[in-house]
């Protein structure tokens, strides 16, 4: 959820979906299995779903939100984090009223590796063996309605709210290894993250923080310098630290 999880709940059986946004909503109901529980609280904390021995957040933005949250929970339980990642994405612009106003196809595409783009708030956990992220590429829509006082972007559209269309694929990474995929055979040795972005078809903004997550897990480690270019090659002698390299994350705007 949203929000870092510390209010009452009753435990219930039943999906509550009071206060929540639609697009958390829909997914909380189509995860749900017979015999989850929801909105449990557990070690202080308010969980999305409780499945057996297993705690399920799911969480659409902000994962710094949740930093303390799961670093806090998966010292004692399993965890899992879920997040939707828009594929594609149908943009509808609605009047005051909710009259719908028009419905577009966003060129935008989301993929797997967009993960990356909040996973820098908290790659160490995945060295948790508690620990473990799903990834949820999703058809989404996504509701706009104009206010020139709370915008200034889009000509005053503001995004309101997401709404869940499908499903259409789903990863799961339980270790530091299942990330090797983001390292494809091509990539030379050493690499630098432009070297990386060319690899997956990526910016080198996005590819900055591929680089910086697999460095916090062990998957990658820097090999030196090209320039101001920091090179990078697969493995890790050590065993991966439970905490994030030095340096704040990259906002890619950082040097290579």
């Amino acid at each position: 959820m949203a929000d870092d999880g510390n209010k009452p709940a009753n435990g219930s059986h039943a999906i509550s979906t009071l206060n929540e946004k639609p697009l958390h909503a829909a997914l909380k109901t189509w995860y749900a299995r017979p015999g989850d529980r929801f909105e449990v609280l557990v070690d202080g904390f308010l969980v999305d779903i409780v499945r057996g021995d297993l705690l399920i957040e799911i969480q659409t933005r902000n994962f710094s939100a949740l930093k303390r949250k799961l670093a806090n929970l998966a010292a004692q339980h399993r965890v899992r984090l879920v997040y939707p990642i828009p594929r594609e994405k149908w943009i509808v612009k609605v009047s005051d009223d909710g009259a719908a106003l028009g419905r577009r196809k966003s060129p935008k595409r989301g993929a797997v590796e967009h993960l990356f783009d909040e996973f820098v708030s908290l790659p160490h956990l995945l060295a948790n063996p508690n620990f473990s992220v799903e990834v949820l590429l999703i058809q989404e829509e996504e509701v706009r309605r104009h206010d020139a006082k709370r915008a200034w972007r889009r000509k005053g559209w503001v995004t309101e709210e997401r709404r869940l269309l499908d499903v259409v694929e789903r990863r799961v990474f339980e270790t530091p290894a299942d990330m090797a995929p983001f390292l494809p055979d091509s990539l030379p040795e050493p690499f630098t993250t432009t070297d990386l972005a060319a690899a997956l078809g990526r910016p080198v903004r996005l590819a900055r923080k591929v680089a910086y997550c697999l460095r916090a897990m062990g998957v990658i480690t820097a090999a030196g310098k090209r320039g101001n270019a920091i090179l990078y090659t697969r493995g890790n002698p050590e065993p991966p630290a439970a905490r994030p390299p030095k340096g704040r994350a990259p906002s890619g705007r950082r040097t290579r």
